[in-house]
């Protein structure tokens, strides 16, 4: 099944963070571009929901050689916008005391973790694939926030962030190149090179937003 190209947007004011790059333009329905512009004014800040595909974060942060602080990165994500919820989607495992150590610690400090029993697989690797979950939670969240933040590289998702931006939600995609499929590259508004955010992200360095 293709993908069904979306309208071209005019060009990003230069006021816009400069780590972001601008990829691919999303759509403006006539019967939602005012009621964007009433949600994104002074009155009505920008609404952003976040959604960490953990194990494509996990080796991309292996590639760029850093500890991530999810505090920091939450942070650095929303910039000064309304962070409505931030989903993070892992495969688990029960054994795994550090692992749920950490989940624990993600829950207590704005994540909703989203989890998924490891499957042993002929090969003898262990993966869980929570695409569907990723996919669920975005379209149920589409008329809650105005933009959504995806962290992953996963083409499977490409259908669903086309869905929601039809529906006028925008879509900031944050991955690695090397990691992330052209198909979900072209349908996302804005595409952010992971290795920008390295020195905001990392444990030990100082935060540079909100300042």
């Amino acid at each position: 099944m293709q993908l069904v190209p979306r309208p071209p947007r005019p060009t990003q004011s230069p006021t816009q963070s400069s780590s972001y790059k601008s990829y691919k333009a999303d759509p403006t329905p006539s019967n939602y571009s005012q009621d964007r512009a009433d949600r994104l004014s002074d009155r009505n800040p920008e609404r952003v929901v976040i959604f960490i595909d953990g194990a494509n974060l996990f080796y991309a942060a292996m590639q760029l050689g850093v500890e991530i602080d999810y505090a920091k990165l939450l942070q650095c994500l929303a910039q000064g916008r309304s962070l409505v919820r931030a989903y993070f989607y892992t495969g688990v495992d029960r054994a795994n005391e550090k692992q749920q150590g950490f989940l624990l610690w993600m829950r207590r400090n704005g994540y909703r973790v989203v989890s998924k029993d490891l499957i042993q697989h002929p090969d003898g690797s262990r993966k869980a694939n929570l695409d569907v979950e990723i996919a669920v939670d975005m379209l149920s969240l589409s008329h809650h926030c105005d933009t959504m933040i995806l962290l992953s590289g996963t083409g499977e998702l490409s259908y669903v962030v086309n869905a929601v931006a039809y529906q006028g939600n925008r879509v900031e995609l944050v991955s690695l190149p090397s990691m992330t499929s052209e198909s979900l590259m072209s349908v996302a508004d804005r595409f952010t090179d992971l290795t920008t955010l390295k020195t905001s992200i990392q444990k030990g360095s100082a935060s540079t937003f909100g300042a």
